[in-house]
């Protein structure tokens, strides 16, 4: 049995796209996961699983809200293994992550990016912001705030091609937490 964690993209956003965590939990056990708990509203959930593919993981969790809600959620699926490589992977090491862990963003990416790609995204980055992408994650340091810089989830999504959903460094230390736990 694999330890995962789900991460939906946008749910319980300014009253839009609400989903209870403790249905979504219950929901969760009804798919036949394992240890399943939530951290905060936005849809972050730690789940244990037989189904070793995160592909398919990912496709099942988003058919069950489709399903249940009527709406598509994008579903990005990592493992324990890989969060905890985002975990200890912060590129900012001299910055204070236990002082500025809600500056410090990561974009969990639905793939892989890399080359012309990721050169073209550098030049929108101006300091003292920072920006480090590694596989499927994109590291962020935005020392004036999330809601201050123009690096959003979005913007990223659009200049990288892909879909993703960003945490701060808190949320990702408390979820890697939760399935060390």
């Amino acid at each position: 049995m694999g330890k995962y964690v789900a991460l939906l993209r946008g749910i319980n956003v300014s009253g839009q796209k609400k989903i209870l965590m403790a249905d979504l939990r219950g929901y969760f056990e009804e798919l036949g996961f394992d240890g399943v708990g939530s951290y905060i509203q936005s849809g972050n959930v730690v789940f244990e699983s037989k189904i070793k593919s995160v592909s398919v993981l990912e496709k099942k969790i988003g058919s069950l809200i489709l399903e249940k809600y009527g709406f598509d959620v994008p579903v990005v699926v990592r493992t324990g293994a890989e969060m905890l490589g985002v975990a200890g992977g912060c590129p900012f090491g001299d910055v204070d992550l236990k002082k500025e862990g809600s500056r410090v963003m990561v974009t969990f990416l639905d793939r892989e990016v890399g080359g012309d790609v990721v050169e073209e995204l550098m030049v929108f980055v101006k300091e003292p912001e920072r920006l480090e992408v590694v596989g499927k994650h994109v590291y962020l340091y935005c020392p004036g705030g999330y809601g201050k810089t123009k690096l959003t989830h979005v913007f990223l999504e659009k200049k990288l091609g892909v879909a993703g959903t960003t945490r701060n460094w808190n949320g990702v230390l408390k979820l890697t937490e939760m399935l060390l736990g």
